[in-house]
């Protein structure tokens, strides 16, 4: 098992938590809690070895936006592509910080 460990500065926290996908199969697990002022972090776990330069590409390209909210991501990974990576973050962010739906966690 694979960690890795990111921190991104960021605007104000997100408004309430989020749990997006599911570990298994190719996919992965995103959740989603309002970070501290002014900084995002993610805690990835990974099931494949030798991809953290992979990671930190995604990840870097995802938080480049330093007005987004900050926020406080685990993600667990059972070998999902970068474009399924980026679907969860971005799933997980719109539920964060959608004030209508009532989703999230």
């Amino acid at each position: 098992m694979q960690t890795l460990s990111l921190d991104y500065p960021a605007g104000a926290p997100a408004d309430r938590r989020a749990v997006v996908g599911v570990v298994g199969s190719g996919d992965l697990e995103v959740l989603l809690e309002p970070g501290s002022e002014g900084r995002s972090t993610v805690a990835i776990r990974t099931s494949v070895d030798g991809v953290n330069d992979i990671w930190r590409a995604v990840i870097d390209r995802i938080f480049a936006d330093t007005s987004g909210p900050a926020v406080a991501l685990e993600i667990n990974d059972f070998g999902a592509t970068p474009a399924v990576v980026r679907l969860r973050i971005a799933q997980a962010m719109e539920q964060a910080m959608d004030q209508t739906s009532g989703g999230g966690q």
